[in-house]
């Protein structure tokens, strides 16, 4: 366990980590073309390097309230070493992976394992799409809004949402369903995110994506408190959800809590729906992956804005946020779009962390 580091100081350490490896792929962006030999190589070397530093830190981070949801599943992690019994109410293959943990190995080997099957998934994935300039992904999405949070705080739908970007990575469909079946077993909001990539496999409408999702705007000013109540009386309408719904508090979410209509999250939330709106209808960039990324993102923030005013409305908006990253850099790792556009890269990271920085450092 990393014990060098006392715990109040850790996510200063993390981001300004980061911040410093921003800056850095911003300098580099400028005096290197993206296509050359050696900054293929430097890059390839720093992701590794880097999966495995956030890695060790975030696996290795000591047992600690500031951390979250990490001290309740301790707590449930010892009851089963002290010998409870196994908790059939919640979902299954995650309650599995705690329970054969507490009986076999540490606390710390369980949460090292947790963060193993959030980061790896996504530095995997990177690889199968992006081979020789997989680094700019993943980096995008390490230093993306929420990615520490999910990290240390909302474990279970992290893995889940990470193990969803490796699943639509794999050429084998028969693994591909296995994985997505899993991972509803492990937090099972991501159904909704599930069902939605199912459907947007078969209908490849991104216009009318892209229409829904400004009038899902309107609706929800106006609609707010009925569409609340709605998803209330859904089949995912169990006590987890009502908690986000209802508005009952918790502590260190990652984000300030503010309820009401989120103009900020909004915004952020809107840079994707533009990136998938110039890529395919003004830049023509086609591509299948792409189409179906935009499109899963597009309704499923759709979705979020609908529920929007509700104290965790974040906890809906990453079922949409954890594939911005994606959203954004594709289309410039796989085909030329801008003369310069190692440039563009770099702006793109300094502009995108900018955002994490101030609301998930700054302003937290």
């Amino acid at each position: 366990m990393i014990t060098f580091l006392p715990v109040a100081n850790y996510t200063l350490f993390y981001y300004n980590f980061l911040l410093v490896i921003t800056l850095f792929v911003f300098i580099k962006s400028w005096s290197i073309t993206l296509e050359s030999p050696v900054n293929l190589i430097e890059k390839n070397v720093l992701g590794f390097i880097l999966f495995l530093i956030i890695l060790l830190f975030i696996g290795f981070r000591p047992i600690n309230f500031r951390f979250g949801d990490m001290v309740i599943y301790n707590i449930e992690f010892e009851k089963y070493v002290n010998g409870a019994a196994f908790d059939t109410k919640k979902e299954f293959l995650f309650e599995s992976f705690k329970y054969f943990f507490a009986k076999n190995f540490s606390a710390t080997s369980f949460f090292f394992v947790c963060a193993f099957l959030y980061i790896t998934p996504l530095y995997i994935a990177s690889k199968k799409l992006f081979v020789d300039y997989s680094f700019y992904a993943f980096f995008l999405l390490v230093i993306s809004f929420s990615f520490w949070a999910y990290a240390t705080n909302g474990i279970r739908n992290g893995i889940a949402t990470s193990l969803f970007i490796y699943a639509i990575t794999r050429d084998s469909k028969i693994i591909k369903w296995a994985i997505l079946l899993a991972i509803i077993l492990i937090h099972k909001s991501i159904l909704i995110t599930v069902i939605i990539y199912l459907f947007v496999s078969k209908f490849n409408f991104t216009k009318v994506y892209l229409l829904l999702w400004f009038i899902c705007i309107p609706l929800s000013l106006v609609l707010g408190s009925f569409l609340e109540q709605f998803f209330l009386g859904l089949g995912f309408a169990d006590e987890k959800l009502k908690v986000y719904l209802e508005g009952v508090d918790q502590v260190q979410e990652g984000v300030t809590l503010v309820v009401g209509f989120r103009w900020d999250f909004l915004l952020y939330s809107a840079v994707g729906v533009f990136a998938s709106w110039y890529f395919i209808f003004i830049k023509k960039f086609e591509d299948k992956t792409y189409s179906l990324i935009c499109n899963t993102y597009l309704i499923s923030n759709a979705i979020w804005i609908l529920v929007i005013r509700v104290s965790y409305s974040n906890r809906f908006a990453y079922l949409s946020w954890f594939l911005l990253a994606l959203v954004i850099i594709y289309p410039l790792l796989k085909s030329k779009i801008f003369e310069n556009q190692h440039k563009v890269i770099g702006t793109i990271t300094i502009l995108y962390f900018s955002f994490t920085y101030l609301f998930d450092f700054i302003l937290n």
